[in-house]
């Protein structure tokens, strides 16, 4: 005979189910018990108020948890493991998932949010550092690259002051001075040296926007890591956030690559011809050389511009923006970051569902056992003697049986026969013959 098969083996089992009984209710009352702690932990989370009532509505919720935990899981440790046929299981196990996710909804979540509420939140207000960073770095790129053009701007400069030195000497027009030609040059070249000199003045803003910039990213980072309640230190890093999203405002608006763009554009068309001399052999030779001036203008410009659109053209810091965030929201959104709290949260509430299975388990062991063996082999030595007590007791309660009814006696004296039994000596009575 296996184990299977063996009465012992199943009596083993129903000792183990019966001790484990003894305390597994109290088991599952604890469990149901932590759950609700940590449940009223995370709805403290999400209530801004800190009134009576409030705490009484949290420590109502958490006890519904805890009570819903308790009795959900006492019905499927009861139910399910007496359950013999297949679709009574199935039912017992589809209400059984469903109860899960009913639990996980209303209870687990706010369990992770009471593990890892704080260090969510520290995440996300590191992540916002990180995004800050990478705004103000880039406002910063486009900054220094439209700074840059001022190198542009003094090229096309020196060219048209270089024009109009060799016009004074006579070497660009064939006349000497300061004639109409040396003035549209100078005219130009200190409209470019103005535009240099206002690039030039914009570095020092760049530099200094740049550096305040990274002490406030400085401070924000340190708050992400102090020690202390996490919702003060996310007041001062609100209010941080708020200076550095003007700061890379400001660095974006300091960007002089439209200033250069509209020089551009002004560089060909603004230009004040000047009185051409009176001498017609003259002043075809000037208007000769300003149209060649022009020309050189529009190239120039044309440089330029191009030079300023391909500034302009970069892509734009992020807009970032600082949203507070509570804890269990924080919690839900870098999930990934918290696997263990979360499986934590969810085993607290759901661990019971293997003791379930346990119980199955169990159970079918038992009864495919108790089907392979005779009924007089599973019968322990009380049992035997409380069946026979019972049987003698039905055996004294049963009625008699009822005597069965005297046979007749032939009559061959009369009731007075001793009376007239003739004596010891005396002659016997000679007997009459009866009437017929």
């Amino acid at each position: 005979m296996t184990d299977r098969t063996d009465p012992r083996h199943v009596r083993e089992l129903e000792g183990h189910l019966g001790w484990l009984d003894t305390f597994s209710g109290t088991a599952l009352g604890v469990l149901s018990a932590a759950s609700g702690i940590y449940t009223y932990l995370g709805v403290r989370s999400l209530l801004s108020d800190d009134g009576a009532l409030t705490t009484f509505a949290a420590l109502a919720y958490s006890i519904a948890v805890s009570v819903g935990i308790f009795v959900f899981w006492s019905y499927l440790m009861r139910l399910l493991p007496a359950m013999r046929t297949g679709a009574s299981r199935l039912g017992l196990l589809g209400a059984m998932a469903l109860g899960s996710v009913a639990i996980v909804a209303m209870s687990s979540w706010l369990n992770a949010a009471a593990l890892a509420g704080s260090a969510a939140v520290e995440q996300h207000l590191a992540r916002t550092v990180q995004e800050y960073q990478a705004s103000l770095e880039r406002a910063n790129t486009l900054a220094i690259s439209a700074q840059a053009l001022e190198r542009d701007v003094a090229r096309v400069r020196q060219s048209f002051q270089d024009l109009s030195e060799q016009e004074a000497t006579g070497d660009l027009s064939g006349i000497a001075g300061r004639g109409a030609v040396f003035r549209v040059l100078r005219q130009k070249s200190e409209e470019l040296a103005a535009l240099e000199q206002q690039i030039a003045q914009q570095g020092p803003a760049v530099a200094a926007a740049f550096a305040e910039g990274n002490e406030i990213l400085s401070r924000m980072r340190s708050l992400t890591v102090e020690p202390g309640p996490v919702d003060a230190r996310s007041v001062e890093f609100s209010e941080d956030a708020v200076r550095l999203a003007g700061l890379i405002t400001r660095l974006r608006q300091l960007s002089v690559a439209p200033l250069v763009s509209r020089a551009a554009n002004d560089l060909a068309a603004s230009v004040v011809r000047p009185a051409l001399s009176q001498t017609a052999a003259t002043a075809q030779g000037q208007q000769a050389t300003i149209d060649s001036v022009l020309e050189v203008l529009a190239q120039r410009a044309e440089t330029l511009l191009a030079a300023s659109t391909a500034v302009e053209s970069m892509a734009p810091p992020d807009e970032v923006s600082y949203t507070p965030i509570s804890a269990a929201d924080a919690v839900i959104r870098y999930a990934g970051n918290f696997v263990p709290s979360w499986a934590g949260a969810i085993a607290i509430d759901l661990l019971p569902g293997v003791l379930v299975f346990i119980l199955m388990v169990t159970q079918a062991a038992i009864r495919a056992s108790r089907d392979r063996v005779a009924i007089e082999d599973r019968m322990t030595v009380a049992e035997l003697r409380a069946a026979m007590l019972a049987l003698r007791e039905v055996e004294r309660t049963d009625p008699p049986e009822p005597a069965p009814p005297p046979e007749p006696a032939h009559e061959t004296s009369r009731p007075d026969a001793d009376q007239t039994a003739p004596r010891k000596g005396a002659e016997p009575t000679p007997l009459r013959p009866r009437p017929e």
